[in-house]
């Protein structure tokens, strides 16, 4: 069982690094696809499976690059914290290009808290690790920076565009990751993080759950707060997860929530949501952090039965189909598969 588990991981490994550019950062998907660009999330998302097995030299060149991203937009940032944006695009940019780093500029949901939160988060994470890749003064000045802009545009009551980069609303995701990330950045002695931008930031969280936000009583997002930010109690827990397995669990994936209309195009007569790949692995994750054995091998084993026969993890696939939309293989979803795995694999040993 092990040969098999390691054979499984190492060969969806291998499929993420064919999307890593030479800068360090990895594309969301291949070359060819229109997600041959650099988000600030996906690479968090990314790098939490070569995090997983140890790897933390890819972890350390991505994070690196991440901080360079930063450095490079250091004048943008230091204006927001000044002026507090009031357009998307005046927000820290969610994507980049891989070798570059220079903004994309066309209309795009841009302003994305919770991407921030998870490169924050990664950049203390391997300071507290042992592992931190923040060396110079004008490195450490910007993550102070970010802290400072959480904390400038009210991070708890402001309106984004939150993880799926759609309509402007407060996200419990979007607020749970820079709660996870001002807590562990609060245990780095140079920075300075008021406990005041932590107690708003759960006190809206607290709010808000079960739900994402107003629009959306469940929401795939809402597993984030879980894993990895480990930001909820045990019943909102258990809530998060009977709503989620209730109302989005399919065959090949989780709908990101009801009534989505990304890749809703079917032609067989009863078009529904797109099943998003990565859903079933997050839920074998979760179950497995959970000891729950039964719960944990089950979802991997519909997390399995999501790879394609040339041996990719899609974005999603069209409900009710064998048929995956154009973002494969996607990068997120070979991470997530490649946790469960481990994760799963823990259990059996």
């Amino acid at each position: 069982m092990h040969i098999d588990f390691d054979a499984e991981i190492k060969h969806h490994l291998d499929v993420i690094r064919t999307m890593q550019t030479p800068t360090g950062v990895f594309t969301a998907s291949a070359e060819d696809t229109y997600y041959n660009k650099a988000w600030l999330r996906d690479i968090y998302f990314i790098v939490l499976s070569f995090l997983e097995v140890g790897e933390i030299e890819t972890v350390k060149n991505a994070a690196k690059s991440l901080l360079t991203v930063l450095v490079k937009h250091e004048g943008k940032i230091s204006w927001a914290i000044d002026n507090k944006p009031q357009e998307t695009w005046q927000y820290i940019h969610a994507r980049f290009h891989p070798e570059t780093f220079e903004e994309y500029w066309e209309e795009w949901g841009n302003s994305q808290n919770d991407a921030v939160g998870e490169v924050l988060n990664l950049l203390v994470e391997l300071e507290l690790r042992g592992e931190g890749v923040i060396e110079t003064d004008a490195e450490r000045a910007v993550v102070q920076k970010l802290v400072d802009y959480l904390v400038a545009i009210e991070y708890w009551h402001d309106d984004d565009n939150g993880i799926w980069e759609e309509n402007l609303e407060v996200h419990a995701s979007s607020v749970g990751s820079v709660v996870a990330a001002l807590k562990k950045a609060q245990q780095i002695e140079w920075l300075h993080v008021p406990d005041s931008a932590i107690e708003l930031g759960q006190q809206a969280l607290n709010d808000l759950l079960p739900r994402e936000s107003v629009t959306k009583f469940v929401d795939l997002a809402l597993m984030t707060l879980i894993y990895p930010f480990a930001v909820t109690t045990e019943e909102q827990t258990q809530e998060i997860l009977r709503n989620v397995e209730y109302h989005l669990v399919r065959d090949k994936g989780v709908l990101r929530y009801v009534f989505d209309r990304y890749y809703n195009h079917n032609p067989d007569g009863y078009s529904q949501e797109a099943e998003w790949c990565f859903g079933l692995a997050w839920l074998a994750i979760i179950y497995a952090e959970r000891g729950d054995r039964e719960r944990a091998q089950h979802y991997l084993e519909r997390s399995r039965a999501t790879v394609t026969p040339d041996g990719l993890i899609p974005e999603a696939y069209f409900s009710h189909t064998d048929k995956p939309n154009p973002n494969t293989p996607l990068a997120w979803a070979e991470s997530m598969h490649v946790i469960a795995l481990h994760k799963v694999r823990q259990l059996h040993e």
